[in-house]
């Protein structure tokens, strides 16, 4: 069976970058408009800005982690790899879409790996209206922010702001408040992948929101629309026994 081509990716980190070079020496590298694989050596954010980078390409990324957490990477080995890429359990994940339009009548498009999130950008908090397919489900939310997101996200920003943990294959969206106000109890919804969410900025003049979708942000912004692209389809590879699955599952019982 012919090998198949990597390419290796590395964070700027020294020790990174050290592993990136072994395994290239190792096991050969290409560029990624060449390879079959990429591999990125990092972190979760190298993993999230590689993703970003191929989104359309449908290569499949395995990645070996060498950041703080690393929940979208593998263990490193420098042996064994086109074995452990052979046997990886693949998970299939789908961006969110953002089209933001801002106070002067800018629009901005970005996607989502993770989350579409909307802060509050002064002292005041954020009043935001939450509409899902067509029908406003909350008038007012008073609050730092809301966000959007999906289950390859939920355990990361959406996780931290004390939404719910998705399995990569639920089929539901999380939407989720930070530092609610009003109405106080409220601790967020499920939401189908089909939903169509619209976000509105009550009086941005004076409470100015913006809007971030992962890494990429809008500010002073009026109304965000949010959804799942499903036309782009990613795939990651995890090592057999370590899929985002049982990853997912893990996490709900680790304290």
């Amino acid at each position: 069976m012919t090998r198949q081509k990597l390419s290796f990716l590395a964070s700027p980190k020294p020790e990174a970058a050290d592993a990136c070079q072994l395994l290239r020496a190792r096991y050969g590298h290409v560029s990624a408009e060449d390879a079959d694989i990429i591999v990125p050596v990092g972190g979760d954010g190298l993993m999230l800005e590689t993703l970003h980078k191929h989104m359309t390409e449908g290569k499949p990324i395995y990645g070996v982690n060498f950041g703080a957490v690393g929940f979208l990477m593998n263990t490193y080995d420098l042996d064994g790899l086109p074995d452990r890429i052979a046997e990886a359990e693949p998970a299939i994940i789908h961006p969110l879409a953002m089209m933001a339009e801002t106070v002067d009548g800018e629009r901005h498009s970005a996607m989502a790996i993770n989350e579409i999130s909307l802060f509050r950008q002064t002292r005041q908090s954020a009043h935001v209206r939450i509409i899902v397919n067509g029908k406003v489900r909350m008038a007012s939310l008073a609050c730092d922010g809301v966000l959007l997101s999906t289950p390859a996200g939920s355990t990361a920003y959406n996780l931290s702001a004390h939404g719910p943990i998705l399995l990569i294959d639920a089929q539901l969206l999380a939407l989720t408040p930070i530092s609610a106000f009003r109405p106080r109890r409220w601790r967020g919804a499920l939401l189908p992948l089909s939903a169509q969410v619209r976000f509105e900025a009550i009086d941005p003049e004076r409470r100015s929101v913006s809007a971030v979708a992962d890494n990429q942000e809008v500010r002073n912004v009026i109304a965000v629309d949010a959804a799942e692209d499903r036309s782009i389809s990613m795939t990651l590879l995890f090592d057999r026994g370590h899929s985002l699955e049982e990853r997912t599952l893990r996490e709900q019982f680790d304290f």
